[in-house]
């Protein structure tokens, strides 16, 4: 279950992200993902959408896109900081 383990790595990596000293709502979280990265696409995809749904991230959505390639990157994370 290998996914499970990039999908907490995702998850990681976007936390690293997001600003301390003011909170923010996690809208989404966008992930780009290589056809032949090795990566079973639904499986991860139900990794990560339930990862999705604890602090900080609770609520966000997953937005995951298949690319040629062997990659997987963290694209993007959108959030809403209330202004």
């Amino acid at each position: 279950m290998h996914e499970l383990s990039l999908a907490l790595e995702v998850c990681r990596m976007a936390r690293d992200r997001l600003p301390g000293d003011n909170p923010v709502r996690v809208v989404s979280v966008g992930v780009e993902v290589g056809r032949s990265a090795g990566i079973e696409v639904a499986n991860f995809r139900f990794c990560l959408e339930s990862l999705l749904q604890e602090p900080p991230f609770t609520g966000a959505r997953t937005d995951l896109v298949e690319l040629d390639g062997g990659d997987l990157r963290l694209a993007y994370i959108e959030v809403d900081d209330g202004r």
